[in-house]
């Protein structure tokens, strides 16, 4: 599992100062979710995929997210339309369809895309180590940037051992089935997977002691922001801000 994706690559938003991001991408995320109808949320839409266009990610994994995240989005679109109160704009037998609801899922999947979209052109074109670092230099408390950065940074090393356990279990002609030796065979993995966390994460916790660790990440290196970087932050704050104010 390869979390740090769309981290690779040259772009402006590759090279742009983490703080800067993260900043624009706060102040979007909230000003589009709390944005309403059909209009302000297209042109936050339209902003978020001007930043993918200069992200220059790649169009594979890209897709794939917006697979995954569009997936729960169905669901929206399932119950909203038939229990939102409104007149009803088409009906099927007992099945009635108000308008206000189509129109209120419409809203929902665009600002999800939308901030999804930013997501991934601002905060994912960075390292996990970058962010945690602009995270700490804009004041947020670093028991919680700990926290998120040995989640986010150790996930990928359950995972890796997750998947040893069930390539050992695939050796030994283990087949997945609704059967009550599936059930045992994978509460085996759950309970392997616990014990080698366990292991594992003695062994980091000795690694990061002698990296200095003591309840906190020592900063060695600062970030140098650029002019660049200042435009970048003024120019995307007025627009996002602009949007709002003329919604």
């Amino acid at each position: 599992m390869h979390l740090e994706e769309f981290s690779e690559g040259n772009s402006f938003l590759h090279r742009a100062d983490p703080r800067i991001k993260i900043l624009v991408f706060c102040l979007f995320s909230v000003l589009c979710a709390v944005s309403s109808g059909i209009k302000t949320p297209l042109i936050y839409l339209s902003y978020s995929l001007i930043l993918l266009v200069i992200s220059q990610v790649r169009f594979k994994p890209l897709i794939s997210r917006l697979f995954f995240a569009n997936f729960f989005i169905i669901f929206i679109w399932l119950f909203i339309p038939l229990t939102y109160p409104g007149n009803p704009h088409i009906e099927i037998g007992s099945i009635r369809i108000s308008l206000e609801g189509i129109k209120y899922a419409l809203s929902i999947t665009i600002k999800c895309n939308a901030i999804i979209i930013a997501t991934i052109s601002l905060l994912s074109t960075s390292s996990v180590f970058s962010l945690a670092h602009a995270m700490l230099h804009l004041k947020m408390p670093k028991k919680l940037v700990t926290l998120f950065f040995l989640f986010y940074r150790y996930i990928t090393v359950i995972h890796d051992e997750y998947l040893k356990i069930k390539r050992a279990a695939a050796l030994r002609g283990f087949v997945p089935a609704t059967n009550l030796h599936t059930y045992k065979t994978y509460a085996y993995i759950v309970g392997g997977m616990l014990i080698k966390s366990l292991e594992r994460a003695e062994e980091i916790y000795k690694a990061m002691l002698c990296r200095g660790f003591n309840g906190y990440f020592p900063l060695f290196e600062h970030f140098q922001i650029k002019k660049s970087d200042i435009i970048f932050g003024v120019i995307s704050t007025a627009i996002i801000i602009l949007v709002w104010v003329e919604s």
